[in-house]
């Protein structure tokens, strides 16, 4: 499956990373011209501009935003908007406020063009032991992008990996420290 990510910061790159990892395509921008040269030397298809960007995705096309919230997030999610075709899906997984991604999901829906909240934390260790995600939008559309999520959220060997990590730096694996509260 392909995914276009906008934002290629410790946590955009490395998403990127582990999708590449799980067999996934990915189309990446940036404003840093060396973020989008890094991760096309990794395999990721770079632009060099949000048009660029766009016309290198598949329809029906999915773009991740991964910005920080305000300004840059708003403006970037519009630009792109105008740029995407019904069938489209835009996704914001910054730390933007719950109500700024209502509005836009339902400034988008009469164009016919899918938003999806997708909460995302793990930071920059998420690229070893996966991504915890709060997924927000139409169920088919969730559905239908299931295995972009699949590969980023957390299986059991990314537990395992951590719990090994976690012992072997003389913590408690997560699950017996939850247990002894």
């Amino acid at each position: 499956m392909q995914l276009g990510m906008i934002g290629l910061g410790r946590m955009g790159g490395n998403i990127v990373r582990r999708l590449m990892k799980h067999g996934h395509t990915t189309v990446v921008y940036d404003k840093s011209e060396k973020a989008v040269a890094d991760l096309a030397a990794d395999g990721a298809a770079g632009a060099k501009a949000l048009g660029d960007f766009v016309k290198k995705l598949t329809r029906p096309r999915t773009a991740w935003v991964m910005l920080p919230a305000g300004k840059i997030t708003e403006e970037t999610i519009e630009a792109l908007a105008r740029l995407m075709e019904q069938g489209d899906v835009i996704i914001d997984g910054g730390n933007t406020f719950w109500q700024d991604d209502v509005r836009r999901g339902k400034a988008l829906k009469p164009r016919g063009i899918h938003y999806l909240d997708v909460g995302t934390s793990g930071g920059i260790w998420g690229i070893e032991r996966g991504y915890c995600m709060m997924i927000g939008g139409e169920k088919a559309v969730v559905d239908r992008l299931d295995p972009i999520f699949k590969a980023l959220g957390q299986g059991p060997q990314d537990v395992a990996t951590g719990d090994q990590k976690m012992i072997s730096n003389g913590a408690a694996p997560f699950e017996k420290t939850r247990r002894a509260l």
